[in-house]
């Protein structure tokens, strides 16, 4: 039972929303045909046009909601299908003849904004006359401007969207339609204040559509003073897990990570991989030990410029680099089907985080693998992760030196072969023959000499990560339990920050912030929260650090008073 249902609904009402879920979830989703009588035909062209064959569980309750005109609370988390959940009754709602501002989606970052637009554009294909624009930090605002004109749906950032609005270059008073994207992200990210500002500044009558993966207070208040009698819909987390990903964990020491990290690279040879890390600085330096080992690796993250995220992005869409580093954030908009593994090199903060993270693999019916790291300390964590989500992260240790020379030397010799077999050898073969003889030896010895160049000496073994206490007792169960606090919910939602002090007001770009705050150019995710990695006693800019027993950092004092938790990933 979620949150806000807790809160909200009595208890008959919660048995009753709870059988009727529950029901729904026992049925497969409806097909496109059940819904086809109330969209124009241009928009099932579109959407049959994008592969929909089947409609998912979000799509279901909330479209027909939407085109009633309903408000709805929808609870679901990344990769449900929300986008289309709420784009297509956009779509069929607009009115193409009227080149004025109709519609506002709001997300907390510049990817998952672009993404939500291209989407939209796709769904509005063949109708003529709509047009979106996505507008977000990072980007020239003047720019921006000269392409609202005629723009009917708006997909923003907050702090961009705010920064229109005092520069009166978007005009309201036609908005039927509000729809937050990720409310409870924009809640951590400090966008709370903007995103109450802009939905109160809509003039008329309109509706109001709010998705959110979890239900935190701050949430139910917006919910309860923007919205009228709103719907409830609720995707069951069970939804989320992805049967084709394979998950696995190693124990092995913080030191041990970039070893870790090359080895299963080596081992298994990943066409495309995503390796996942907590912080900024991590993602830097993980990409500077794989390019120094001959990867072609890129870094993702919201201290970039938008010019060079979208070089990393398109490098690694088409190929060019076999491996993207990034943050929580900074990922939110990759879409790409062919990843083959994923590793988290930091255990997420937020267990929704992992469900993200894994699937990014295992698209399109294709198997996926991940690959996650933990300390001693950490094993409870994966014990969470498992029971909260319904899964099983299998144990298993890294494959040792022999192991990984002999993949290597495999691979090696398939490609040789593919070479032999598709190639006039008869070049090299006078080359071989002039070598041999030169040297006296046999081509077994240099065949043997070759592979052992390519292949290179066998790597050091890499240890377990075993872990007690100083009295000589594990501070573990015999479950692999961590004896301290857990890693639920209720704890991330007690320890996020609600204020705007360290939020991502990535959007101003010129002029001042309130408060009288100078706006920075990509601003972006610079400012926002970056989870922090459990242990660290002191920032990196030498304030001191305070760490609770539970591995998570309290507020800080700086020049005299208390400082708000921040997040800059």
């Amino acid at each position: 039972m979620s949150y806000y249902l807790e809160n909200v609904l009595s208890r008959q009402e919660q048995l009753e929303y709870e059988a009727e879920a529950e029901n729904k979830d026992m049925q497969a989703p409806e097909g496109i045909a059940e819904i086809e009588h109330l969209l124009d035909k241009r928009i099932i062209r579109a959407i049959k046009e994008m592969g929909f064959e089947k409609l998912s569980p979000i799509q279901e309750q909330a479209i027909p909601y939407l085109l009633e005109g309903r408000d709805i609370i929808g609870q679901a988390q990344t990769g449900t299908g929300k986008t289309a959940a709420f784009g297509i009754p956009i779509i069929q709602k607009i009115n193409p003849d009227l080149r004025r501002l109709q519609c506002i989606i709001l997300c907390p970052t510049r990817e998952l904004a672009i993404q939500a637009a291209e989407e939209l554009r796709k769904l509005a294909k063949y109708m003529h006359g709509i047009k979106v624009l996505p507008v977000y930090g990072g980007q020239d605002i003047n720019r921006q401007i000269m392409g609202l004109r005629g723009v009917q749906i708006i997909v923003g950032t907050p702090g961009r969207v705010m920064d229109h609005m005092r520069r009166h270059t978007i005009k309201l008073d036609d908005v039927n339609m509000v729809v937050l994207d990720e409310a409870d992200e924009m809640l951590n990210m400090g966008f709370r204040e903007d995103m109450e500002l802009i939905l109160g500044q809509i003039p008329g009558e309109h509706q109001t559509a709010l998705f959110s993966a979890t239900m935190p207070q701050p949430i139910l208040d917006i919910t309860h003073k923007f919205q009228k009698e709103a719907c409830l819909i609720k995707v069951a987390a069970k939804e989320l897990t992805i049967p084709l990903v394979s998950q696995k964990f190693y124990r092995i020491k913080n030191a041990d990570k970039n070893a870790a990290c090359i080895r299963l690279l080596e081992y298994y040879q990943p066409k495309l991989c995503l390796i996942f890390c907590n912080t900024k600085t991590k993602v830097d330096e993980v990409a500077e030990v794989l390019k120094a080992a001959g990867y072609q690796a890129e870094g993702l993250h919201g201290d970039m410029s938008q010019h060079q995220r979208d070089v990393a992005m398109n490098r690694f869409r088409n190929g060019s680099s076999s491996i993207l580093i990034a943050t929580d954030v900074a990922a939110r908009g990759i879409d790409v089907d062919d990843v083959e593994a994923v590793i988290n090199y930091d255990v997420p903060q937020d267990i929704e985080y992992y469900v993200h993270r894994i699937g990014r693999t295992g698209r399109a019916g294709r198997k996926g693998r991940s690959f996650t790291f933990v300390n001693a300390r950490e094993v409870y964590r994966i014990r969470e992760i498992e029971r909260m989500c319904n899964t099983r992260v299998a144990e298993k240790k890294l494959p040792n030196a022999s192991k990984v020379m002999k993949a290597k030397a495999e691979k090696y010799l398939e490609q040789a072969w593919e070479v032999h077999e598709h190639e006039d050898m008869e070049l090299m073969k006078e080359y071989l023959q002039r070598k041999l003889e030169a040297e006296g030896i046999d081509a077994l010895q240099l065949a043997a000499a070759m592979l052992k160049y390519q292949v290179g000496d066998k790597g050091h073994e890499i240890q377990i990560d075993e872990y007690s206490s100083r009295r000589g007792n594990s501070r573990t169960d015999g479950n692999g339990r961590d004896g301290r606090r857990g890693y639920g919910r209720g704890d991330d939602r007690n320890r996020r920050s609600m204020g705007r002090g360290h939020g991502e007001n990535s959007e101003r770009t010129s002029g001042r912030g309130r408060r009288g705050r100078k706006s920075e150019g990509d601003g972006g995710e610079s400012r926002r929260r970056e989870n922090r990695p459990n242990g660290d006693k002191r920032e990196r800019n030498g304030g001191r650090r305070d760490v609770r027993r539970d591995g998570h950092p309290m507020g800080r004092e700086k020049n005299g008073r208390r400082e708000r938790k921040g997040d800059n990933s």
